[in-house]
């Protein structure tokens, strides 16, 4: 008896964390550069000398959909869609580094580059800072070019390079705040070879139908889940009558 409850606790567990997942991306289908989160499952054992022939379901989010995702043209200097595999290096907010696909940059009051997110952006030497200009241009490499302010006249001068990186070959998870980490820490090498398209955005690559889909077919899963633990509670009731002492 316990067996099956124990199994129905383990499986709705996983149901739940299944359905924030869902949830989380249909949440963020027009966000840019979102990838939409899998939920894998695998064994975990129970450490019991009684118990450890048993193992639960454990379900979470290890992984994320890599695909690429559509991509539009706005024609605003900023945006950016980064091509191939190829990832912006950003500052988390723990100030280690991760990773993101997200390319709407923002300039902040004080010249430090952001994402659309609040991350700041990393440039080969460090949090991209963008002195007064008159003119910004990101180049198909990365390179960040300038027109100094007030220099009529002038040329545009490289002030950085974002810092851009390969995932290619290298085993990343994705986190609460959808920026993409190293598994057990360390850094992603930068990619000379990666490139961008400026004036343009990827969107996410969450497939709404896919979702929908997959949300009723978890609360379906909740359900049996429920009906099983119901009848684990009637199978326990008729039981317990058939030990009781008749009265006379």
């Amino acid at each position: 008896m316990d067996k099956m409850i124990h199994n129905s606790l383990s499986a709705m567990q996983g149901i739940m964390a299944r359905q924030t997942a869902i949830a989380n991306n249909m949440a963020n289908a027009a966000t840019t550069g979102f990838r939409a989160e899998i939920v894998n499952a695998k064994a975990k054992h129970i450490s019991s000398a009684e118990f450890r022939s048993r193992a639960l379901a454990y379900e979470r989010v290890f992984t994320a959909d890599l695909n690429s995702a559509a991509v539009t043209k706005t024609g605003r200097p900023l945006d950016i869609a980064l091509d191939a595999d190829a990832m912006l290096s950003v500052q988390s907010r723990d100030g280690e580094a991760a990773y993101t696909r997200r390319g709407d940059l923002q300039l902040s009051e004080t010249g430090l580059v952001t994402t659309g997110a609040g991350d700041p952006v990393l440039g080969e030497a460090g949090p991209l800072i963008i002195p007064p200009s008159d003119k910004i241009s990101i180049a198909k490499d990365g390179g960040v070019w300038v027109l100094p302010q007030g220099d009529i006249g002038g040329e545009m001068q490289q002030i950085d390079r974002l810092a851009l990186v390969s995932f290619s070959g290298s085993d990343i998870v994705k986190g609460h705040d959808n920026l993409f980490r190293v598994r057990d820490g360390g850094i992603l090498p930068q990619d000379v070879d990666a490139s961008l398209t400026t004036g343009s955005l990827e969107g996410s690559n969450v497939n709404m139908t896919a979702s929908l889909v997959d949300m009723i077919e978890a609360s379906r899963a909740w359900e049996t889940q429920v009906k099983l633990l119901s009848t684990a509670k009637d199978i326990d009731s008729s039981g317990a009558s058939l030990m009781q002492l008749p009265n006379n």
